[in-house]
């Protein structure tokens, strides 16, 4: 059955996060050979439009308005919900990330639907779509099918593979002329803490500190090792409530769940919390002084030894790597 699908674009630091891309494709599949319109949404976003046709969109409708600059979840749902009823698609995929987690919800009730949240997987089996995602903290996975009219989902980061990127795609590119009112919450300003490198959450590679770390200062050869791969360094949350780093970086239950290709986990312990936040990582390796760590159970490669020693040793390796690659 071919689908109208639109997917929202999120545009964060001047840039696409790599979710859109993902979002695409996985709407591509829910299409089943029908059309894929993605959607931009925010203040002067044309010139990401392109961008979005090379990944797969087939259209893009974009929404400009000068109230849209900031992220409100007021502000936003009337733009989406203007597109939809415009487009009036048959499915919807949002990434499952801060701004999609806030945001599905209100459009799923908005539009009296059911929403499969946190979708690692979708394929086609039997004649039904079948959406995969994770429960009881990753330690087993659902398979769910839908019998709404309306499929609408949020996929999450670094699960489903973008298209390959070509730039030989065409698409029409649309604006949509939406009047943004009655705002309960409005964002005069916003102020990042400065955290350097990739984004935590979109990461292929991540190396993460706990209590081992002993302090801030602990955590320098982890960025450093993190400088080398091109990753990004996350903690545990025994690290942020010792002040060792800002709770942005916390990974776990109750901080980011992280999916990334490598998860080089120092000084961590495997508190269970923690490791629901990143124990579907592709692939784990464990660096701790006690061999009897719960961190061990979950990794593919486990180190017994001190990280200030084994972490230095692993950054010179991989700069020789780098240098002969």
């Amino acid at each position: 059955m071919a689908r109208k699908v639109i997917t929202l674009a999120e545009v964060r630091d001047g840039s696409l996060r790599n979710v859109s891309f993902e979002a695409i494709a996985a709407a591509k599949t829910i299409a089943e050979g029908g059309e894929v319109v993605a959607v931009l949404v925010g203040e002067s976003v044309q010139a990401y439009a392109n961008e979005l046709i090379y990944y797969g969109a087939d259209r893009v409708v974009v929404v400009e308005n000068e109230k849209l600059k900031n992220y409100t979840s007021d502000g936003f749902s009337q733009a989406l919900m203007a597109v939809i009823d415009a487009e009036k698609p048959e499915g919807i995929v949002f990434g499952h990330t801060a701004l999609g987690k806030d945001l599905s919800p209100k459009i799923a009730t908005k539009l009296n639907s059911g929403l499969i949240s946190d979708v690692i997987n979708v394929e086609e089996a039997g004649g039904n779509l079948v959406f995969t995602r994770p429960i009881y903290s990753g330690k087993a996975f659902e398979k769910k099918i839908t019998t709404d009219e309306r499929i609408f989902v949020t996929v999450r980061p670094n699960n489903i593979p973008a298209l390959e990127r070509d730039e030989s795609r065409t698409g029409n590119i649309s604006n949509l002329s939406v009047d943004i009112k009655d705002l309960r919450t409005i964002v005069k300003e916003i102020v990042r803490k400065t955290v350097e490198g990739v984004d935590l959450s979109e990461a292929k590679v991540i190396i993460a500190g706990g209590r081992g770390v002993k302090s801030e200062e602990g955590f320098e050869p982890l960025k450093e090792l993190a400088n080398v791969l091109g990753g990004a360094v996350g903690a545990s949350r025994g690290a942020c409530d010792a002040g060792y780093c800002d709770y942005s970086l916390q990974i776990g239950q109750t901080g980011k769940v992280v999916t990334p290709d490598l998860y080089i986990a120092c000084g961590i312990s495997g508190a269970i919390q923690h490791l629901a936040g990143m124990s579907n990582s592709k692939v784990i390796v464990a660096i701790n002084k006690d061999p009897e760590a719960n961190i061990f159970k979950v990794a593919d490669y486990g180190i017994v030894g001190d990280l200030f020693e084994v972490v230095p040793l692993l950054t010179e390796e991989f700069k020789k790597l780098k240098v002969h690659s």
